[in-house]
C-alpha cells in the first residue's frame, strides 16, 4: 500500500502529445498539430576492445584476451511527423525549400514535444536542437478514397534531450 503522502505515477497515453515547432513566416500554431509523431531514438555506441593481458589460462602459450566495453558517441535518429489534410499553409514546404537551396545553416530549428497526462497537465518535455527537414513527402491521391490526406516530414536534429 502506498502512504496518502506519496503520488502514485500517472501512466501518460502516447495520443496526448504536442509538438511545438515555430518556423519563419507562421502566423498561428496551426502547422504545429501532428496525427504522428515516430523515430525518437537516441543511441549510444559500445565500442569494444580486445587486449591481450599476461595472464594465461591453464595450459595456454599466450596471453588471456580480455574484451572492455566502453561508450562511444551518442547518436539521434530522425523523426517522422505526419498530419492530416494539407493545409493552405505554405510553411513547411518553404521550410524544406529553404534548407534543399543551401540554405540550412539558418533554418536550423529547436523542436519540443510535451507530453500531457489526462489532466491537461505537461508530464514531460523533450527537446530537439538544430532541427531541420530531412525529406517531405504527400500521401497518394486516389479519387475513390475518403482517407485524410496525409503530409509527411522527416525532420533531423542534432540533440535529444529530456528537461522534464
Amino acid at each position: 500500500m502506498v502512504p496518502a503522502t506519496e503520488k502514485l505515477p500517472e501512466i501518460l497515453a502516447a495520443h496526448r502529445f504536442y509538438l511545438g515547432l515555430t518556423l519563419d513566416g507562421q502566423k498561428d500554431n496551426i502547422d504545429c498539430y501532428f496525427l504522428e509523431c515516430q523515430g525518437f531514438k537516441r543511441t549510444q555506441d559500445a565500442i569494444e576492445i580486445a587486449e591481450v593481458t599476461s595472464n594465461k589460462w591453464g595450459a595456454a602459450v599466450k596471453g588471456q584476451v580480455v574484451r572492455t566495453k566502453l561508450p562511444g558517441n551518442v547518436k539521434s535518429g530522425n523523426i517522422t511527423l505526419r498530419r492530416g489534410t494539407i493545409a493552405n499553409s505554405m510553411v513547411f514546404w518553404k521550410w524544406f525549400e529553404e534548407v534543399q537551396n543551401g540554405k540550412w545553416a539558418k533554418q536550423r530549428k529547436l523542436m519540443a514535444l510535451s507530453i500531457y497526462n489526462q489532466r491537461n497537465q505537461e508530464e514531460a518535455r523533450f527537446e530537439l536542437a538544430g532541427a531541420w527537414p530531412a525529406s517531405y513527402k504527400m500521401a497518394d491521391f486516389n479519387a475513390r478514397s475518403t482517407d485524410l490526406h496525409i503530409e509527411e516530414l522527416e525532420i533531423a536534429f542534432e540533440e535529444f534531450k529530456r528537461v522534464k
